[in-house]
This record gives structure tokens, sequence and C-alpha cells, in this order.
């Protein structure tokens, strides 16, 4: 080995990410080690507990980023890829390709600014079959702008060197050659480094044709997708091409009653009986709402409260 280099490390938080983390630790030491983490508006599960990650890097050592992408102009730039990704979708609206491309981008301006040599990820050839087929991992990483410096150490002995393994900063002989969707070796490597990991979680919203239904009457007739929207998706049932949305049970009821005040956007209709509150985007949307409040109740509405929280005045 020449030298130690700085690698950072894209850590989603599942197994593989924390495996590859533990490999660059093993071969770098941990003062030459960072990771980042990225809160993304459809993630779910312990990939997008930052607390799960930070409480993981910080046992590790290792400093962690957190990059948020749900708010502000990376909340419009992730939801410009949805709309419109260059390189399709899957089964759903999960534009895999182009967030990996979108992520690692991002990474990289890290990567410079924290000037570290080596960029990794935990990616295993054949684990998905959109974003992880041999092709599109070289497709990725040369959109990325990150051709022969992107590291995946749990399948590197199954593809090219990288420049670092070329230059002996990183040993290819401790890599792995894992390929596919089976977990065996995954298993052993987490047993050898002492760790305990969490179960495969949900993964990307935008994989379930459910939640798709949500979302994509949405992007189709409101130019701005906002943080409040984002929140709105993950629960309720949705009506008017989400202008309406309920409550399906008590807590959902108190939970747009608490987005939409700490949001200030929406207008919430509150029956007076047990029942579903209801929260509308614009006045016209009012009556609609009662009836169908009334519908999905157990009794007989006879009273509404309406109250708005909102600044100013018109659509949100």
């Amino acid at each position: 080995m020449k030298k130690k280099a700085k690698a950072l490390v894209l850590l989603s938080g599942g197994l593989d990410s924390r495996l590859a983390l533990l490999m660059m630790k093993e071969q770098l030491g941990r003062e030459n080690v960072e990771a980042v983490h990225f809160i993304l508006p459809f993630g779910e599960g312990c990939c997008s507990d930052k607390f799960c990650v930070f409480n993981f890097t910080q046992k590790q050592g290792v400093k962690l980023h957190i990059v948020d992408c749900t708010k502000g102009r990376l909340l419009s730039e992730y939801i410009r890829i949805v709309r419109h990704p260059r390189f399709g979708r899957g089964t759903a609206l999960n534009p895999c390709i182009d967030c990996h491309i979108f992520l690692l981008k991002k990474a990289k301006i890290l990567a410079r600014k924290i000037k570290a040599d080596i960029i990794v990820t935990g990616e295993v050839i054949g684990e998905r079959p959109m974003s992880q087929r041999r092709d599109t991992l070289y497709l990725i990483e040369k959109e990325a702008g990150l051709k022969g410096k992107l590291l995946r150490p749990l399948s590197a002995k199954l593809l090219p060197p990288t420049e670092a393994e070329k230059k002996g900063i990183i040993d290819r002989e401790k890599l792995e050659g894992i390929a596919g969707r089976q977990r065996k070796r995954q298993i052993e490597l987490a047993n050898h480094f002492g760790i305990t990991y969490p179960n495969p979680a949900g993964g990307c919203l935008l994989c379930y044709p459910d939640f798709c239904k949500k979302v994509s009457p949405v992007l189709k007739t409101r130019k701005t997708i906002t943080g409040f929207d984002i929140a709105l998706f993950k629960f309720g049932r949705h009506f008017e091409d989400g202008n309406i949305v309920l409550g399906k049970d008590e807590k959902e009821n108190k939970m747009l009653e608490e987005l939409s005040k700490r949001h200030k956007k929406g207008i919430l209709i509150i029956p007076e009986e047990p029942g579903p509150t209801a929260l509308i985007r614009s006045k016209r949307y009012e009556q609609k709402a009662k009836e169908l409040i009334q519908r999905y109740s157990k009794h007989t509405i006879t009273k509404f409260i309406t109250v708005s929280y909102r600044e100013g005045k018109g659509m949100d």
C-alpha cells in the first residue's frame, strides 16, 4: 500500500453500505473514512432514519454528513428527476438510475470539499433489477463523472479495477466478489465485523403502485412540490387529485391538524361528531370534503368546524 487515502462512503443505513464502510475502515483506518447519508423525499424504513445511521457511525468513530433532500433546492432538483427521468422508471414511478446518478453527483461535490480520494457505495451486482445490473453500474458512474473512481467493495472483484486499486491505495485482494440477491456472504461479513444490522426495510415509496396513485396526479397538476406535499402523500385517503385528504383514524386526524398548523397550509374540516378530519387546499373543495367525511363516518355528521392556519389567501 503506497499511502492512506480518504474515502467517502454513501451510507443508506442498510447492511451493504455498512459493510462497505467497515471494509474501508479496515483498509484505511477510521480517521480516513467519512460517510454521507441522504435523506430522500420518498425514502422509508431504516434507510431513511438519520438517527440509525448516526448511531452506527458514532460507534465506528466515523464522521457523518447528512444531506437533506426533502426541502429547498435539493427537493426541487429531486422532484425534477421524478417527473422527467432521463433513464426511465422501474415498475412504478421509481427513477432508480437517475436517483443514483443524482446522489453520486452530490457525493462528488462533498468529496471534493472534504478532500476525499475515493467515493464508495454498498452496491452489489444483480441485487436490484434496474439500478444494479452490470451495464447500469457502468452507466451510472459514467453519468456521475466518476468513471474509474467509484469503488463498490462488495462486488469489486467482478468489476474492473478502480484507479485506487491500480495505484495500490486499496488492496483489491481484501475486497469481495458478491453478486445476486443471496445475503449469505454479507451475513458472514457482518459476523466477522461483529455488527448487528436492521432488517431490510420498505425502501423507496415510489416503487409502490398504491402510493404512486397519490403522487402521480399531484405531479401532473401542481407546478411546485413542497415538503408539505411530500408529508401528505404518506398517509390519509386522497381525493380530487390530492386536493382533499381524509384521515383514516384518530392518529391520522391529529397528523393532518399538526401538519396544517406547522406548514400554515390547507383548510381543516373537522366534524363535531366522531369521524375523519379533512384537509382541503381551497374552499372550492369544502362541500365535497363534507360529503366524503359523511361517507367515511359511522355516524351522521350534523356540524363541522372549519380551521385555517394559512398565511394569505387562495390556493396553497
